[in-house]
């Protein structure tokens, strides 16, 4: 429902683009009452170049070029107008030409007739130039899209060891490219939409035919259609709006910035939704584990990679409970802990002016305040004040008797443990959850951990992402999903997709593939003979 204010008169919401885009204006024959008709629909800005090839001695124009400066390549433009200025000779000798004719002539490609002012206009703003005659209700427009642009660099929060250092970039046209280098197959779909009133955003539909479910991409596309916002400026804007359980503080959306892993993502069933302007790209359907894998996984041996991802589930609990757990055994169950290892807290903790929760809510508040410190300065200082803020801190207030040290050292590990998790909005989510259970931990020992503990898992078994449960293939349990789970097995024994993401086509290989040592067993002899 819309909060309704002020009078009748001032509710009615200005003309937008989607509006102009619904109702086509033809082209004007006349050329200079058409160039004025652009200029005022732009508000005579600046930016909005017109440059007239043929005028006449009373000062009208029979034939110009327009364009949006900053938006286009110069190079282009200055080979448009070329063609152009070509064009006009002819047309001083032989007369005026079809649209079609100079159309023939012009040497850059991707050259479209336009016949909608709405149309035209909506293309300038899109980066291209367009070719206007006199007496021709027709204009003629080109992609020469340009400007500056951020070059292709190393992911910033996705790095990696071993594996490919291409991110993507704030340009959807080269994002694409990025993801069509690797997935080079014409199975891979790509639908474009235009979201937002005002800033038109293109936001683009990725995924593979034959893998992808189609109820899945039917989902997903119904929901973004849906969209009727007036800008969409980031794909968190997408996210929210077409998330599901937007109440749950788990997300049920990845964001991405590394190429390899949108190409792995859709080559397993999900589809990848791109937004122009944003080096994110949201993948959907997920899971709950598939918050704990990292790209890196793929690209090292099978042991190792298990091992790793055992640490980050181990990381995981450790900086969602950890807090809570020395809470409630050094407030309540004091018999938990051995002899000496309680006197140890009891000396650390005599002088202590706060209880253990207060301490612990203390402690958190300081380290997520130093945190965000450290994100927002500048990056020359930024990780010095906040490594230096923190050293400084805890020191000083064991020093003055404010918090135990033992306090600062579980704070301190905790912290460390959310620095494990790869997805950084799970580790946003157990940092959230962190403080209710520290509270019920102080309040009611381990019992209100579980208390706590029960009702999280719950609502994580009612929870969604397109249609596939969030705790897939632990609920339901799916036997076959196991081998890409907490321990990942050798490439050539993951001979199938996820059953709950992928589609009919399940086989990733062959049923016969087998590494190169299994095959040499089985004949009997030596691997390098």
């Amino acid at each position: 429902m819309r909060l309704i204010l002020g009078s009748r008169s001032n509710n009615r919401r200005s003309r937008t683009s989607s509006d102009y885009q619904n109702q086509p204006v033809p082209l004007s024959p006349n050329l200079d009452a058409q160039l004025a008709a652009l200029k005022e629909r732009l508000g005579a800005s600046t930016d909005f170049v017109i440059h007239k090839i043929m005028e006449t001695s009373d000062g009208s124009c029979r034939l110009a070029v327009c364009f949006i400066s900053g938006l286009v390549d110069q190079q282009l433009v200055s080979q448009f107008i070329a063609d152009a200025n070509r064009i006009a000779k002819e047309m001083t000798v032989h007369g005026p030409l079809e649209p079609r004719k100079i159309k023939e002539r012009l040497t850059i490609g991707g050259v479209s007739p336009v016949r909608d002012e709405n149309k035209l206009l909506f293309q300038l703003l899109d980066g291209q130039i367009a070719l206007l005659a006199h007496g021709s209700g027709e204009a003629l427009a080109a992609a020469v899209a340009g400007g500056p642009r951020r070059a292709v660099e190393e992911p910033s929060s996705q790095t990696v060891i071993r594996g490919p250092k291409e991110g993507f970039t704030e340009d959807i046209s080269t994002n694409t490219a990025l993801v069509r280098r690797i997935l080079t197959t014409p199975e891979l779909r790509i639908v474009t939409y235009k979201i937002g009133r005002y800033t038109n955003t293109k936001v683009s539909l990725f995924y593979i035919e034959g893998i992808a479910k189609p109820e899945v991409v039917q989902e997903a596309k119904a929901r973004l259609l849906s969209i009727d916002a007036d800008s969409i400026l980031e794909s968190g804007y997408i996210e929210e709006y077409i998330q599901d359980g937007v109440r749950s503080p788990f997300p049920t959306m990845m964001n991405t910035e590394r190429p390899d892993a949108v190409a792995g993502g859709l080559l397993e069933g999900m589809v990848a939704i791109m937004v122009d302007g944003t080096p994110y790209v949201l993948m959907a359907p997920v899971t709950f584990f598939r918050f704990l894998t990292s790209s890196e996984d793929y690209y090292q041996r099978y042991d190792i990679s298990s091992f790793l991802r055992v640490i980050r589930l181990v990381a995981f609990f450790l900086a969602l409970l950890l807090p809570s757990l020395f809470i409630a055994v050094t407030t309540f169950q004091q018999e938990m802990l051995p002899t000496t290892l309680l006197i140890t807290l009891a000396a650390q903790r005599e002088g202590t002016p706060l209880p253990t929760l207060m301490e612990g809510f203390l402690m958190e508040l300081t380290f997520e305040v130093i945190r965000e410190a450290g994100v927002r300065m500048p990056r020359a200082i930024g990780p010095a004040i906040s490594i230096v803020g923190a050293l400084v801190l805890g020191q000083a207030a064991v020093q003055a008797g404010l918090v135990s040290a033992a306090m600062v050292i579980v704070v301190s590990f905790t912290a460390i443990c959310n620095f494990v998790l790869p997805a950084i909005n799970m580790s946003a989510a157990v940092r959230l959850l962190r403080f209710l259970l520290m509270f019920l931990a102080g309040s009611f020992g381990l019992f209100g951990i579980l208390a706590g503990l029960v009702p999280i898992l719950a609502h994580l078994s009612a929870l969604e992402s397109f249609g596939v449960p969030y705790l897939a293939p632990i609920a339901p349990f799916t036997r076959s999903n196991l081998k890409d789970l907490i321990v990942r097995v050798p490439w050539w024994k993951m001979r199938t997709r996820p059953a709950m993401i992928g589609a009919d086509n399940r086989m990733r290989q062959s049923e016969r593939q087998e590494s190169f040592a299994e095959r040499a067993k089985k004949h009997r002899r030596d691997p390098l003979s």
